[in-house]
């Protein structure tokens, strides 16, 4: 992992619905900020067990995806 990269971890339901996710805008939901990154990003996501998953990707382009929720 670069210095500048991060990462976005995930948690899920049962049922597939996100419980938690980090780096979230403060008036995004957790599932809508998971929506907007799995619609605004590629080959950032990767799934792990337990329910849980994890984006990597660069700082700068968080903060983007983040400007861009919140419009």
């Amino acid at each position: 992992m670069e210095n500048n990269e991060i990462m976005i971890h995930v948690r899920f339901a049962p049922d597939g619905a996100v419980t938690e996710i980090s780096e979230r805008p403060a008036d995004a939901s957790p599932q809508q900020w998971f929506d907007h990154l799995s619609r605004s990003t590629s080959n950032c996501y990767a799934s792990l067990s337990g329910g849980r998953g994890v984006y990597r990707m660069s700082r700068e382009q968080v903060e983007s995806l983040k400007d861009a929720c919140t419009k």
